[in-house]
C-alpha cells in the first residue's frame, strides 16, 4: 500500500471569480505545487464575498483537511473581507499585527500609509504573517488555514514563501497521454488496467481537437514507475485501437 498523502483543500474567494470577469489562475499553479510536495488537493471551490459562506466554508475546510488555502479579499476595499471572516471562523479578535504594520509603513513611505492601507494589517489574533515579497502586504496563517491575495504573482510570492513549513509525503507524480478515441472505446480497458493499478488514479476526459474527438487518460500517483507503465499500457492501447496516442507532457 502507497504511503498516504496529507490532505488539503482550496477556497477561491471572489465575487469577480463568479462573474466570470476575472479568470482564476491560482488554483492551478496550487494544485502543481501541493503535487510537488506531496500534498493531494483533494476539493477546491469558489464562493463569494458573503461574510457567512466564507466562515462555513473556512470551517468546514479546516475540519477536514489537514491544509486549508484561500485567494482573495484581504485588499484594502470595503469588500475584502476574508481576514475578518477568518477571525470571526476561529472566534478570535481581529487585530492589527504590529510587524504587518511595520512592513506597510516601510512599503508606503512616499505615498503614505492610509487607514485603507492599513486595513491590510488586520489579522486574527494569534496569526502568523505569510511574507508577500511583492507588495509587502502579507497574507497569514491560523492554525492549519493560509490566507493568501487573490492577485496571482502576489498568491504564487506568498505561497513560494510558506511552502518550506508544509509536510508533505511522496510527491505526486502525473503523465498523460492523448488519442483520437472515443472513451466508451477505451472504458473496458482502462477499467482493466485500473483495477491492476490500486495505487495509481486513472483518469479518462473528452476533448475536440482538430475537428476530432478524444480522450486525454492522465495517471496520478506517487511511484514513477507505477505511473510509466499505466501509461505505456494505455499507449499501447490506443495505438492498437487506431487512436494515433500522442504524450503531451
Amino acid at each position: 500500500m502507497a504511503e498516504p498523502n496529507p490532505t488539503a483543500g482550496v477556497i477561491i474567494i471572489g465575487n469577480e471569480i463568479l462573474s466570470g470577469k476575472t479568470q482564476d489562475t491560482n488554483l492551478q499553479f496550487i494544485g502543481q505545487k501541493l503535487a510537488e510536495l506531496g500534498i493531494r488537493l483533494e476539493q477546491a471551490i469558489v464562493i463569494p464575498d458573503i461574510e457567512a459562506t466564507i466562515i462555513a466554508t473556512v470551517n468546514d475546510y479546516r475540519a477536514r483537511y489537514r491544509y486549508v488555502f484561500t485567494t482573495g479579499g484581504i485588499g484594502p476595499t470595503h469588500d475584502d473581507i476574508t481576514s475578518a471572516c477568518v477571525a470571526k471562523a476561529f472566534g478570535v479578535a481581529l487585530v492589527k499585527h504590529p510587524e504587518a504594520v511595520r512592513r506597510l509603513e516601510r512599503a508606503y513611505q512616499r505615498a503614505g500609509l492610509s487607514d485603507e492601507r492599513m486595513k491590510m494589517a488586520e489579522v486574527p489574533d494569534g496569526a502568523s504573517l505569510v511574507d508577500n515579497p511583492i507588495s509587502q502586504a502579507p497574507g497569514f496563517q491560523m492554525e492549519n488555514v493560509f490566507v493568501l491575495a487573490g492577485i496571482p504573482s502576489v498568491a504564487r510570492a506568498m505561497f513560494d514563501s510558506l511552502a518550506p513549513t508544509l509536510q508533505g509525503g511522496p510527491a505526486i507524480i502525473a503523465q498523460s497521454v492523448d488519442g483520437y478515441l472515443a472513451e466508451s472505446t477505451l472504458a473496458k480497458q482502462l477499467g482493466t488496467i485500473d483495477e491492476q493499478f490500486p495505487n495509481v488514479e486513472i483518469g479518462c476526459y473528452p476533448f475536440f481537437r482538430n475537428q476530432r474527438f478524444g480522450a486525454n487518460v492522465v495517471a496520478r500517483g506517487t511511484t514513477a514507475s507505477e505511473v510509466h507503465e499505466v501509461i505505456d499500457l494505455v499507449f499501447a492501447l490506443m495505438e492498437e485501437l487506431g487512436g494515433e496516442p500522442e504524450r503531451p507532457d
